[in-house]
């Protein structure tokens, strides 16, 4: 009798290296510790504004770099409390996640779809919420962007994991799984040039 298949795992042909299941459980435990940080400071500092209308967040640094701007806008308030409230439950969960995949649970299908369509909807916020930051608000704040790309990261892996696990064959799906960093690069290099373009005119005054 011939040996079991083993599972199949994301890797990396051109290098050799394999990004398997506590790979991925890794990857999330990063993205879930650092989204949680982000977010308790965030969930902090906004506590402190709605105290004190006169405090100056500690990201608020130029006319750019102003998370003040950005707390005290609507959209910081978008379901009728603070967003960052949503990031300590959301985060929570994807630390949660890592930390049981990478202690060598096996985590059941139906999960991580549940997971990866929590994030999907994560997703779709933060590219509302980078939309907003940069054409309405007209600001940055450095621990939403931490938010923005954790999100995006947990999002992806959670994503090739379900594809992995499932085993389904395909040209376009191979490519993806073997190639996995280039999408999340892609991604952050279309922010940085969206977030260059939006604020050029005050960039140039730096050079």
């Amino acid at each position: 009798m011939s040996a079991p298949t083993p599972p199949a795992t994301v890797a990396d042909a051109a290098s050799g290296r394999v990004l398997g299941t506590r790979a991925v459980g890794a990857i999330l435990g990063v993205c879930g510790a650092a989204g949680l940080m982000a977010s308790l400071v965030l969930t902090i500092e906004k506590f402190a504004v709605l105290a004190d209308p006169t405090y100056r967040p500690s990201c608020s640094i130029n006319p750019v770099i102003s998370c003040g701007s950005i707390m005290t806008s609507w959209q910081a308030d978008l379901f009728g409390f603070p967003n960052p409230l949503l990031g300590l439950v959301g985060f929570a969960v994807v630390l949660t996640t890592a930390v049981t995949v990478l202690a060598g649970a096996d985590l059941p299908r139906w999960y991580w779809n549940g997971l990866f369509t929590g994030l999907t909807a994560a997703v779709a916020f933060v590219h509302w919420l980078v939309f907003q930051s940069l054409y309405r608000i007209g600001a940055l704040c450095p621990y939403c962007m931490v938010v923005w790309l954790v999100t995006v990261l947990a999002w992806w892996y959670c994503l090739l994991h379900i594809e992995t696990a499932a085993g389904r064959p395909g040209r376009w799906r191979e490519l993806f799984l073997r190639h996995h960093s280039v999408l999340p690069t892609v991604w952050v290099l279309s922010v940085l040039t969206l977030v260059a373009e939006a604020f050029w005119p005050y960039w140039r005054t730096l050079i």
